[in-house]
């Protein structure tokens, strides 16, 4: 084990964007599990007098309501990014496996990384998180949406608990995504391991296929779910129909390279027209690595599809007529969607620069090996600008349909039609800020990438 830990290390710093991006999505993971944590803490110890001076739903409904997507996208931010992090090592894993590495020792050093990283952020991440608890819950209180008298607890032993409880979930997420993400590499012999590390399966695996139908079918029944709710449980319907976009964000990312192919080769032709020499190469790119292409439509799908179902559900909640709107029409509740708005488009935003710079960063070989053939370092920029319009469209367009089935879910409960209210300008908005994250995410990486000697770029493989 103690080899371990050294050549973990060293594989870290060889990618520090990759690993940058897995540390800062536990570090929000952490912090997410501590604040509410925290929040049902405070709940659990306050007296039963105390919990009762308020008229609203209570602290527990609250931070169990607001709490439990938060949390399962932080994972899904996660695994999504550990993943994309240990898909980049393949190849030195091949190579420790042709110099009589065992799979388990590889699937070892993969674990001894999840571990590092998630004890590198794990106290920041708690401090952040207790401190958000508290800001939080002075927010609620001045609100009138939680007891006066409801304080956080003082003692040693909650506190402890709360760590160890963000911690060892934390924990958890990590080791299974990287137990899934090294089974691969480490289940095939070390000279298929290494070919296998220099291209991209042209297939999505059946597994992976079925997992995503499965995700499918779970999404179609949660938005079944929020579609025949009653109107006076609006809000039952609202969380049922965020609950459904995020398992259909699921099945996005599991069957995200074929999708992605498709959807790109559908949109690579205009931009092969518009630009012929780097929209072909552009699109070339794309549809020949298409879990690279998927790595970087995720993100983008998930702000996008995430972002969109809570702003259209708020607008159709307050375009909706009689009393099953009132609920999540008061200022209260506008708050507080705004809050987990705010909170759910920043996991999403940081997952989509952390992956765009890990992706992008990652190519400087394959620049490299372009100038050396002859294109100039501005075709490639232009390369990079198609590249990232085609990644933008992809991601808006696979997003938009999630937020477009949830949204027409919860209409159909609230007002008795599959057709929301849809506010135009805010999700103008919406794409207008997925690009910003993304093509300038792409073409600032990019710009450093293909800088450098291209001979010595090459000759020094991928760092």
């Amino acid at each position: 084990m103690r080899a371990v830990i050294p050549l973990a290390l060293g594989q870290m710093r060889r990618r520090p964007a990759a690993f940058a991006g897995v540390a800062v999505a536990l570090f929000l993971a952490i912090a997410t599990l501590t604040l509410f944590g925290s929040l049902f803490a405070a709940d659990v110890t306050a007296p039963a007098a105390v919990r009762k001076a308020t008229a609203g739903p209570g602290l527990m409904v609250i931070a169990g309501a607001f709490g439990e997507i938060a949390v399962l996208v932080a994972f899904f931010v996660v695994v999504n990014a550990l993943g994309f992090a240990l898909r980049q090592q393949h190849r030195e894993l091949a190579l420790l496996r042709t110099i009589a590495a065992t799979p388990r020792q590889a699937r070892r050093l993969v674990r001894g990384q999840a571990v590092v990283t998630t004890l590198s952020v794990a106290v920041p991440g708690w401090a952040v998180g207790a401190a958000a608890a508290r800001g939080l819950l002075a927010e609620l209180q001045r609100r009138g949406m939680a007891a006066p008298g409801v304080r956080m607890p003082g003692s040693t032993i909650p506190v402890l608990v709360a760590l160890v409880v963000a911690l060892a979930a934390a924990l958890a997420v990590a080791l299974s995504a990287s137990t899934v993400a090294a089974r691969r590499i480490s289940r095939i012999t070390p000279a298929a391991a290494l070919t296998a590390s220099s291209t991209e399966h042209g297939r999505t695996g059946a597994l992976r296929l079925l997992a995503a139908i499965g995700a499918l079918a779970g999404g179609a029944l949660l938005l079944r779910l929020a579609a025949t709710r009653p109107a006076e449980q609006v809000d039952k319907a609202g969380q049922a129909a965020l609950f459904s976009s995020l398992v259909l964000l699921v099945a996005v990312a599991l069957a995200g390279p074929l999708a992605a192919r498709v959807l790109a080769a559908a949109l690579g032709a205009p931009v092969r027209a518009l630009a012929p020499g780097a929209g072909w190469l552009a699109d070339a790119n794309l549809r020949g690595y298409a879990r690279r292409l998927s790595s970087a439509v995720v993100p983008v799908a998930l702000l996008v599809g995430l972002s969109g179902t809570m702003l259209i559900m708020t607008s159709t909640a307050g375009h909706a007529a009689g009393a099953a709107a009132s609920s999540v029409t008061s200022a209260t509740d506008v708050w507080l969607r705004q809050a987990e708005l705010a909170m759910l488009v920043c996991f999403a935003a940081v997952s989509t620069v952390n992956t765009l710079v890990a992706v992008t960063a990652e190519r400087r070989r394959e620049f490299a090996l372009l100038r050396l053939v002859g294109a100039t370092r501005s075709q490639l920029l232009r390369m990079l600008t198609a590249e990232a319009v085609l990644t933008t469209a992809v991601g808006i367009l696979l997003g938009a349909a999630v937020a477009g089935a949830a949204s027409a879910a919860f209409s159909t409960a609230v007002s008795g039609s599959p057709m929301p209210s849809l506010p135009v300008a805010g999700c103008c908005w919406i794409a207008a800020g997925a690009t910003a994250l993304t093509v300038p995410g792409i073409l600032g990486t990019g710009l450093q990438a293909v800088r450098g000697p291209a001979a010595e770029l090459v000759g020094g493989g991928r760092d």
